[in-house]
């Protein structure tokens, strides 16, 4: 049984994240070890990401282990191309990784806990 990782989220507007971003490059600061690596701009965007129906296909994946896309298709009755676009959506938070296995996309599953961090900037 594999053990699923927590990933810690963060949600900081855009011009934070940018600044951040920037003093960061420019050795300004450092990021702590425990600080979110995945960043969304609002709880919205972050909700998006993690709604019911990507919850239910984090499921789905989780307790059938389906070997390609099609199979996947198949077992939740979406459309590939919309599996496809969502999947990789969650591949760029870390959530998922799709393997390429003989011809096919294999999704694993990467977190299956989160924590989530946000607070105001004090002016």
């Amino acid at each position: 049984l594999m053990k699923m990782k927590t990933i810690r989220v963060g949600i900081m507007p855009m011009e934070q994240y940018k600044k951040r971003t920037m003093n960061i490059a420019k050795g300004l600061y450092k990021p702590k070890k425990d600080e979110p690596k995945v960043w969304f701009e609002s709880v919205k965007s972050m909700a998006q990401i993690l709604s019911n129906e990507n919850q239910d296909l984090l499921q789905v994946i989780l307790d059938n282990h389906p070997k390609s896309l099609k199979e996947l298709e198949e077992l939740t009755g979406r459309a590939k191309s919309n599996l496809s676009r969502t999947l990789k959506t969650l591949e760029r938070y870390g959530i998922v990784e799709l393997h390429k296995e003989k011809n096919s996309l294999v999704p694993e599953v990467k977190a299956t806990q989160f924590k989530v961090e946000f607070g105001f900037e004090a002016a």
